[in-house]
C-alpha cells in the first residue's frame, strides 16, 4: 500500500471542496482506495490531502495525471503543491 500526500494553499476552501468532491469517481477510477482532507488549524485554505493506493506505481500515476492537474487548477490551488509518497512501516 502507498499513500500520496499533497499539501497546497487554495484561494477558497468552499470552491475547492466542490471541485474535489466532484472528482470522486475519477479518483476511484485512478486507483484511490481511501482519501482524507485536513485543514490547518489557523488557515482553512491551507490543506493537506491524502490518498491511499494499492501500489506506489498507482499513486505516482495519479499524481502525474492530467485529471488531477486540471482539477487542481479549476479548484483554485495557489502556487505549486508539495507532493510526497509514503508506505506504511
Amino acid at each position: 500500500m502507498a499513500t500520496l500526500f499533497v499539501r497546497h494553499q487554495v484561494a477558497d476552501y468552499a470552491a475547492w471542496r466542490r471541485v474535489y468532491d466532484a472528482l470522486g469517481p475519477t479518483q476511484k477510477a485512478g486507483g484511490v482506495t481511501a482519501e482524507a482532507v485536513y485543514q490547518a488549524v489557523d488557515d482553512p485554505n491551507n490543506l493537506t490531502v491524502t490518498h491511499e493506493f494499492a501500489t506506489l506505481q498507482a499513486a505516482q500515476a495519479w499524481a502525474a495525471s492530467p485529471e488531477l492537474r486540471t482539477a487542481m487548477h479549476d479548484a483554485g490551488v495557489v502556487g505549486a503543491p508539495t507532493i510526497w509518497f509514503t508506505s506504511r512501516a
